[in-house]
């Protein structure tokens, strides 16, 4: 990365981290528990979007600094797996096994599935 990528790069993370707390808080708070899901949105919005910046730079040409600050600066501040990895083992932790893996399953299935149609929007699928 240059030293000129790395401000852009850190103001995308910031935004990036910004939107992940407010979508996930808003969605949490019309939604609530037990199924987690804010994080739940999140995580599959940002395949989406990780899927169409792939798309991009692979059929579009989109250059390594706009991948670089939006694929890992923004998305990658945005997702958060950490998060969705500490709710499946708080779920199992407090005696629901089962909806962990109705979680983990669901999240992994529909991340791929977005990711697959952000591709697709593109062509690059």
């Amino acid at each position: 990365m240059t030293a000129a990528t790395w401000p852009l790069f850190l103001v995308a993370a910031a935004a990036g981290a910004v939107a992940r707390v407010a979508l996930d808080q808003w969605v949490h708070e019309r939604l609530g528990e037990p199924f987690r899901w804010g994080t739940f949105v999140v995580n599959v919005s940002g395949s989406l979007a990780l899927g169409v910046v792939t798309g991009l730079a692979l059929e579009h040409g989109l250059g390594d600094t706009a991948r670089t600050v939006a694929g890992t600066g923004a998305l990658g501040a945005y997702t958060t797996f950490s998060t969705f990895s500490a709710e499946a083992v708080h779920l199992v932790e407090t005696g629901r096994p089962a909806a962990a893996v109705r979680y983990v399953g669901a999240t992994v299935v529909t991340g791929l599935a977005a990711a697959a149609a952000g591709l697709a929007v593109t062509g690059a699928l």
